[in-house]
């Protein structure tokens, strides 16, 4: 089973995006509706409400006048925490109720508008974000809604910002074209991404790219780091282990192969295994299969064990180092980023190297193999820059 989580500003287009993966064959479960559900007529969440707030907020029918309700808490903070503490956890329930009725298999699409507010991200293996101009979404609203302009301006004044959304987003769909245009960026989507990320997930199989091209740098990948470091968290939540952005895209401005790694600390390696490595999987990093290891570095000698996961997500691989807690392979990961990231001529000396192999070392195998000789060199001069500078890891 695949979570997605959907969401978009006020007339964005979001509900047209849910109306055409739930066309696809996904299973669309939306808050708005649930919200509704967990205070309707005769449930434990509309007695709660009158319970705080009083009997003023109910229509002459017994059902939840939401205008006087909106009144009470529009302009008290503190009223609208209580509210919120007594929908949240009953739309958290109910969600996760409706999930688990679907199939083994399903594509599950939770539409938010709030995703973002609410901190909800990193409990989905996928975050889609519906973006589209202010002036059009007033546009629509007015059009759409019968909504004035103060009151459209003063609705999307008060949810997150773009920039807020897309820092959230592992994808967005830019909806400010035409429906037509709209819909084949969805199919796309379910396509080549949410069918095959489902059943990888299901299959605890990573997604490996049959070849690898070094790219120039992209600003985004620290930020892509961020949104995998926060779903790893969450799905180790209660522990809360050390986690690393590492390797060539941890570097700024440094050409890579596109592929973000991550690394997991832990206490004893043999604490990557079972419940840590299951809890992993279901979140869309199932590990890869053998022995895995690091190649000694001068002084060290002896491979370096660790674990190492995926990423079942097609379109973001992904390299998870599970290494034990200040053993020679954890360490020396921490000082070669820390090393390029302070030494401007080790690093363009770096990039020069992974360009002249690129091009003459197709193989990615080889390609690592022959980078060794820099790197056993390369880590003496960083021992001499840590002991200078006072480097801890």
């Amino acid at each position: 089973m695949l979570m997605v989580g959907l969401t978009g500003g006020i007339g964005s287009g979001k509900s047209a995006v849910s109306a055409r993966l739930a066309e696809r064959g996904a299973v669309l479960i939306d808050a708005d509706v649930v919200a509704r559900e967990v205070v309707g007529p005769g449930t434990e969440g509309l007695a709660a409400i009158v319970d705080t707030f009083s009997a003023r907020v109910l229509g002459p029918d017994g059902t939840l006048d939401r205008a006087a309700l909106g009144a009470t808490v529009f302009a008290d903070e503190p009223a609208r925490r209580r509210l919120e503490a007594i929908i949240h956890p009953r739309v958290r329930a109910r969600t996760a109720e409706l999930a688990a009725a679907a199939a083994r298999d399903a594509v599950v699409v939770n539409d938010v508008p709030l995703l973002v507010e609410v901190g909800l991200a990193p409990s989905y293996h996928l975050v889609v974000v519906v973006q589209t101009e202010v002036a059009t979404r007033l546009e629509r609203l007015a059009r759409d809604r019968g909504m004035d302009r103060a009151e459209a301006e003063r609705r999307i004044a008060a949810q997150a910002d773009d920039a807020r959304r897309r820092a959230a987003a592992d994808v967005v769909l830019t909806n400010d074209g035409s429906l037509a245009d709209l819909h084949a960026a969805v199919d796309a989507l379910w396509d080549s991404r949410l069918r095959p990320y489902e059943a990888n997930v299901r299959q605890r199989r990573a997604a490996r790219p049959e070849r690898l091209a070094l790219v120039e740098a992209d600003p985004t990948w620290p930020q892509q780091y961020a949104r995998l470091a926060a779903r790893i968290r969450h799905a180790l939540a209660p522990a809360d282990p050390r986690i690393d952005h590492i390797g060539s895209t941890a570097v700024p401005g440094l050409a890579a192969k596109d592929v973000i790694d991550i690394q997991l600390t832990v206490p004893r390696l043999a604490d990557a295994d079972g419940p840590l490595a299951q809890r992993l999987a279901d979140a869309g990093f199932p590990r890869l299969p053998g022995d895995w290891w690091d190649a000694p570095r001068p002084p060290s000698s002896g491979r370096w064990p660790k674990r190492l996961h995926g990423s079942a997500d097609p379109a973001r691989p992904v390299n998870l180092h599970v290494r034990e807690a200040d053993s020679p392979g954890w360490r020396y990961a921490l000082l070669m980023r820390d090393h390029l990231r302070a030494d401007p001529d080790q690093r363009s000396a770096y990039l020069m190297l992974k360009r002249e192999l690129v091009a003459s070392v197709p193989d990615g195998a080889a390609y690592a193999t022959a980078k060794d000789p820099w790197f056993d060199e390369e880590q003496l001069r960083a021992e001499e820059w840590a002991a200078q500078t006072g480097w801890r890891p």
